[in-house]
Parts: C-alpha cells; structure tokens; sequence
C-alpha cells in the first residue's frame, strides 16, 4: 500500500463542511467541560476509536492531545489493551468499552449491548452520556473520511 493519499481529505474538499466540523468539535468540548468529561477521558476513547479503525491521522493526532491534555504517556501507550491494565478507572473503562462497540456497530446483532450501556450510563449521566455518544461518532466520522481516502500521518 502506498503511503500516499487517495485524494484531499473530503473536510477539505467539500465546500462548507470543514467550518461545522470544527463547530460541532468545541461544542462536544464544552459540553464535556459542563458535564464533567475530562479532556483526556475523551481523548483516550477517540485514540481507541481511531486504532481500532486504523486512522493513522487520527491516532497521532489523539495520543498528542491527550497527552496534552495530562494523560501520561504510559497510558496512552497502554490503551489498546485497557483491559488488560491497571492503569485507568472505572469511568474511563466504561467510555473506553462504548468506544469499542460504536467503532463496530456491524460485528454483533446488538450492537451496544445493555451491559456496555448501563455502566457507560452508571459513570456517565444525561449531557455527559449524550456528549460521549456524539463524540465517539464524530470521532468515528472522521475515521471513515481519513481511512477511505487514505490519509497518512506526517512523517516526522
């Protein structure tokens, strides 16, 4: 496969959508900070959104700004196998379990089973819960978008 790009990115290309995009990102941002949601939190479920749908952009793009945002690197590294380590609370399991079933909504007859819900919803109340559930869908729009048209991560 060629490191290369298919074409612009569609956010680009497509008159009038990189504005709302960007729109819909800060009110999902300030609906996390009204409602409780750490950045990082958010962060860590779009970087495993982002792997688990191979967005190479995106995951660059998100282990940079949880780290910014004060998630050690350690846990970065660690969130492909976050069930597997210590190193994140139960709320942060909780998002991180809903990320995995909305980035494949397609590998089971129900797609967010009950169980993952509930305790989604035990750790994450109403805006809070709403403002996971948009954000991992936008996170997983964009990862359609980069992975359809093959965008690469910059070669540092």
């Amino acid at each position: 496969m060629s490191l290369k790009p298919r074409m612009a990115s569609p956010v680009a290309l497509v008159p009038d959508l990189a504005d709302p995009l960007q729109a819909l990102g800060r009110a999902l941002f300030a609906s996390a900070e009204q409602s409780g949601i750490p950045k990082g939190t958010l962060f860590l479920v779009y970087l495993r959104v982002s792997q688990i749908n191979g967005d190479s952009v995106c995951v660059e793009l998100h282990s940079r700004n949880a780290q910014q945002a004060g998630v050690t690197p350690e846990r970065v590294m660690a969130v492909a196998g976050w069930r597997d380590s210590a190193r994140f609370t139960e709320a942060e399991r909780a998002a991180l379990a809903l990320g995995e079933v909305m980035a494949r909504i397609a590998d089971r007859p129900d797609p967010v089973p009950d169980e993952i819900y509930r305790e989604a919803e035990r750790h994450y109340a109403g805006q809070a819960l709403a403002t996971l559930i948009a954000g991992i869908a936008t996170a997983n729009l964009y990862n359609r978008l980069n992975v359809a048209t093959r965008q690469v991560a910059a070669a540092n």
